[in-house]
């Protein structure tokens, strides 16, 4: 790899938007990866240096980059839970289908997380609310199983289902969300999904 590839690669992590505008003046090549396949966008992305995403966007990066866990700069927003890096990559048009090495949407992992604020963004951008990963679980099924059942994924079900989330949707096991909630003793969750 050339050093101004490395440069490129350094500064997106670190966060150096002067640095990464002056490697690609200078021959960087925009899609060059790392050892694990992670482009400058894929860096920066998950670091959360929104001014050096917004940056290479404008120069064309690619938000649907694979590395070799299968994330994506658009992915790693769902993870990552910012609101700020997925206006940054919107005008780049994201594959919004893109699925995760768990088979899930960006939704998914965020509704895990309990990142209420990149829910109530993200649904607004034409994604599959009822999307089934690999565990055949929806966001709303992840928002119930892998939650503790508090505020945040209150607001989380309250927030999908009044997108379109099918609340009736079993996982592999055959269990809804609902039965799950029952199931854990989460009666807020248990009084959302009734009503």
């Amino acid at each position: 790899m050339t050093r101004v590839n490395e440069e490129l690669l350094a500064t997106a992590s670190a966060g150096r938007a002067e640095v990464i505008a002056s490697a690609l003046d200078t021959g960087a090549d925009i899609e060059v990866r790392d050892e694990r396949g992670r482009t400058a966008l894929l860096l920066a992305a998950a670091n959360d240096h929104v001014d050096v995403a917004e940056l290479l966007v404008a120069q064309g990066a690619d938000p649907n980059a694979l590395d070799d866990k299968h994330d994506t700069p658009w992915l790693v927003t769902g993870a990552t839970g910012s609101v700020a890096m997925l206006e940054a990559l919107l005008p780049a048009k994201p594959d919004l289908t893109v699925e995760n090495r768990f088979g899930g949407v960006s939704l998914i992992p965020a509704s895990k997380r309990g990142h209420v604020k990149y829910i109530r963004r993200v649904v607004q951008t034409g994604i599959d609310v009822n999307h089934v990963n690999h565990y055949g679980w929806t966001a709303l099924l992840e928002a119930v199983v892998l939650s503790d059942g508090g505020e945040a994924h209150q607001e989380i079900l309250r927030i999908l289902l009044a997108a379109g989330a099918e609340r009736d949707i079993p996982d592999a096991a055959g269990l809804t969300a609902l039965e799950h909630a029952r199931y854990k003793d989460y009666d807020a969750i248990v009084r959302i999904l009734e009503s």
